[in-house]
C-alpha cells in the first residue's frame, strides 16, 4: 500500500512538472563576447539540478576518502572485538566442559596485547569473562605462573567494573585451597552490600567453619536456615559442629559453659552428642554441680542413659543427691542396665559397699558388660576380696576380646 501511494505521488509529481513546462515561456541568454548562448528556462532549471547533484556526489567522495582509514580501523576492530567475543565464550564453555588447557588458549586469544591505562576503562566484556575464567583454570591445572599472570590481569579489569566478579572467584579459590588468610582479605574487601549476597553469605559460611569461629559459623547457619538457603538437614551438622567447636573454647571456663549451654536452643539441647559433650567438659573440669543438672534437666526431656556415665564418673559434688535422683529414675527404668552401673559407681564413691556391690551384680545380671564387670572388680579389690576380684578382671578381659553384646536401651536409642 505504501508503495503505491509513493507511485502515484511521483506520477503526479512528473505532470504537474510537465505541465509547469508548457506554460513557461521564458529562456536564458549567456553572454560572452565575441559568444552568446540562449536556452529555455527549463532547460536551465535542469541543468542546475543535475550540476548540483553532480557537486554533491564529487563532494561526498572527497568526504568518504578522507574518512576511509578510520572506516577501515573501525572495521578491524570490530572484526578483533567479535574474535574476542568467540573466543570468550569459547573459554567459558571450555571451562563448564572442564577442558582447562583450552580454556587457558581461548583466554589468551581474548588478552591479547597489553592494557594500557586509556583501555582499561573501555574494556569488553569478553575480557573480563576471559581472565575469571582463566584464572579459575589455572588454579584448577595448579600452576602457580598461570595464576599470578591471570590474577594480575583480572586486577587490571577493576576499573571496568569486574571488581566483585574478581574478588568472589579469588576467594573461591582460596577457600578451595584452605587459604583463609587470603579469603578473609578477599571477604573484607566486598563491600557492604556484596556481603548480603547469598553468594558471600556461603564463602563467609566456608570462611568461619575453617577459622574456627564458631559464633560466626552459628549465626551465618542460623541465618541461612531463616532465609531457606540451607536446609534444615544442611544447617543441623554445621550447628553441631560449632556447638562442639564452642565446647572446646570453653572447656577451661566451666561457668561459661554451662551459661552457653543455658543459652543454646531447646531444640539444639535435645541433641544428645552435644549434652554429652557439654556434660564430660564440666565433668573433666570438675564441676559436678553443673554437669549434673545439665544432665538431669536432659534426662527429663528426654531418657537417654547413655549420659548417666560422666554423672556418676564426676568425682565430688552432691554424690548423695545424685544417688537419690537415680533411685527416683530406677522407679520408672527398672531394666536400664546403665542406670544400674552409675547407682554401682555412685555408691562406691561413697563407700556404700553393699549397694554399690548389688546394683553393680544387678547390671550385670540385666545385661552383661565389661564396665560392670571392672566395677565389680575394683571394690572386691577394696574389700580384700582377692579372688572374686580376679574373676571379674578376667571376665572383662575377655569381654574387651569379643565382639560387645551388650547395649542399653538408651545406648541403642541414641546411636
Amino acid at each position: 500500500m505504501r508503495a503505491l501511494f509513493w507511485l502515484l505521488t511521483l506520477a503526479a509529481l512528473a505532470i504537474g512538472v510537465t505541465l509547469l513546462g508548457r506554460l513557461t515561456d521564458g529562456y536564458v541568454l549567456w553572454v560572452m563576447p565575441p559568444w552568446r548562448a540562449e536556452i529555455s528556462l527549463n532547460l536551465f532549471v535542469l541543468l542546475q539540478l543535475a550540476a548540483l547533484l553532480l557537486v554533491y556526489l564529487l563532494l561526498r567522495l572527497i568526504v568518504n576518502t578522507l574518512r576511509l582509514p578510520a572506516v577501515v580501523n573501525a572495521f578491524r576492530a570490530r572484526r578483533a572485538r567479535q574474535r574476542k567475543e568467540r573466543a570468550a565464550a569459547e573459554a567459558l564453555r571450555s571451562f563448564w566442559e572442564g577442558r582447562y588447557s583450552q580454556v587457558l588458549k581461548s583466554a589468551a586469544t581474548v588478552a591479547a596485547g597489553k592494557l594500557g591505562a586509556g583501555e582499561t576503562a573501555a574494556v569488553s566484556d569478553a575480557q573480563g569473562i576471559a581472565a575469571l575464567a582463566a584464572l579459575k583454570a589455572a588454579h584448577a591445572l595448579r600452576d602457580p605462573q598461570r595464576i599470578a599472570f591471570w590474577q594480575a590481569r583480572a586486577e587490571a579489569l577493576d576499573a571496568a567494573g569486574w571488581r566483585t566478579a574478581r574478588l568472589m572467584a579469588e576467594i573461591r579459590i582460596a577457600l578451595d585451597a584452605r587459604d583463609f588468610a587470603t579469603a578473609r582479605a578477599a571477604l573484607d574487601q566486598l563491600g557492604t552490600k556484596e556481603r548480603r549476597q547469598v553468594a558471600a553469605q556461603r564463602f563467609a559460611l566456608r570462611l568461619a567453619q575453617g577459622q574456627g569461629d564458631w559464633t560466626e559459623l552459628l549465626r551465618l547457619a542460623r541465618q541461612l536456615e531463616k532465609h531457606k538457603v540451607l536446609l534444615p538437614e544442611q544447617a543441623q551438622p554445621l550447628r553441631l559442629h560449632a556447638y562442639h567447636g564452642m565446647f572446646d573454647t570453653l572447656q577451661d571456663d566451666p561457668v561459661q559453659l554451662a551459661r552457653f549451654w543455658r543459652d543454646m536452643p531447646a531444640a539444639d539441647r535435645l541433641d544428645t552428642r552435644l549434652a554429652l559433650r557439654a556434660a564430660w567438659a564440666l565433668t573433666t573440669a570438675g564441676h559436678c554441680a553443673e554437669s549434673a543438672q545439665l544432665i538431669e534437666d536432659c534426662l527429663d526431656e528426654r531418657w537417654e542413659s547413655v549420659l548417666l556415665e560422666p554423672y556418676s564418673e564426676c568425682r565430688g559434688g552432691d554424690v548423695l543427691g545424685r544417688i537419690a535422683q537415680c533411685e527416683k529414675w530406677l522407679h520408672e527404668h527398672p531394666q536400664d542396665a546403665v542406670l544400674l552401673l552409675a547407682l554401682g559407681r555412685l555408691c562406691m564413691q561413697q563407700q556404700l559397699w553393699g549397694k554399690a556391690q548389688s546394683f553393680l551384680e544387678a547390671s550385670l545380671a540385666v545385661a552383661p558388660s565389661c564396665a560392670g564387670h571392672i566395677e565389680l572388680a575394683r571394690l572386691f579389690d577394696r574389700l580384700e576380696r582377692t579372688e572374686e576380684a580376679n574373676r571379674h578382671y578376667r571376665a572383662a578381659a575377655q569381654c574387651q576380646n569379643m565382639k560387645p553384646q551388650f547395649q542399653s536401651r538408651g545406648i541403642r536409642k541414641s546411636l
